[in-house]
């Protein structure tokens, strides 16, 4: 598989893909290149709609410029915990902030709920958010206002009275039930076309089968959630010392 940065050729057939409406793995596949590649490329360059191969060029250009000519500085730069390769934990935050920003956030808020997904104690102050993302406090203020109000981080004080933004594990079993619960409005709006539009016939028929299939995916999506739940929670298993 290639690796290395993508080719002014490749980001043409990027293009040509999209314009053809083909997915991320599919077009992925064609260039020998992982999915999150492309997904990373799209989304830092205009999106699947706003996509141009030639900006995008000359845009990663003008961004490894600036990285070249950048002197190091800020905790980004400095040796990560754990041992991490710091170069593999950019990459991966990108790839994550895309996947984010492809759900629908946009990209600000996406760089701020995966930058706390992936701090080990899962919460930061403002400061901490805007020296890791070297952002402005005010951009970190209206990200952090916003993902709260959707329910996806949430604020407490800490032991010195700081403000500090958490990922709050059981985000996810909500979001899962969040789903489940549109896929009970759907069925039910469903479910009152067949009496409009008469029961038996084709429209009728179509609109049932519907609210039959988004029925049982929304049960589904709840039932595994539920039996899922503790999982968000889980320590991780402590070695098993060798007592010979």
């Amino acid at each position: 598989m290639p690796g290395g940065r993508l080719t002014q050729r490749e980001r043409r057939q990027i293009a040509l893909g999209l314009a053809e409406g083909r997915a991320y793995a599919e077009i992925a596949r064609q260039l020998d290149r992982p999915t999150s590649t492309v997904t990373r490329e799209v989304m830092r360059n205009g999106g699947p709609t706003g996509y141009r191969a030639d900006l995008a060029h000359h845009a990663t250009e003008r961004r490894a410029h600036r990285r070249r000519q950048a002197v190091p500085r800020g905790p980004r730069n400095l040796p990560q915990p754990h041992g991490r390769d710091a170069e593999a934990v950019r990459e991966y935050e990108e790839t994550f902030t895309a996947l984010f920003m492809e759900s629908g956030l946009p990209r600000m808020m996406a760089r701020v709920l995966t930058c706390l997904s992936i701090t080990d104690e899962g919460s930061l102050t403002a400061a901490e958010l805007v020296r890791q993302l070297q952002v402005s406090p005010a951009s970190v203020s209206k990200a952090t206002t916003f993902l709260e109000s959707q329910g996806l981080i949430r604020r407490e004080r800490d032991e010195r009275r700081r403000e500090r933004y958490v990922v709050d594990n059981d985000v996810w079993y909500q979001s899962m039930i969040e789903a489940a619960r549109g896929h009970a409005k759907l069925a039910a709006t469903a479910r009152e076309g067949v009496g409009i539009l008469g029961a038996g016939t084709p429209a009728a028929v179509r609109l049932e089968n519907i609210a039959r299939f988004v029925d049982f995916v929304g049960e589904s999506i709840t039932r595994a959630a539920e039996q899922a739940r503790e999982i968000l929670y889980a320590q991780p298993e402590k070695p098993v010392e060798d007592e010979s």
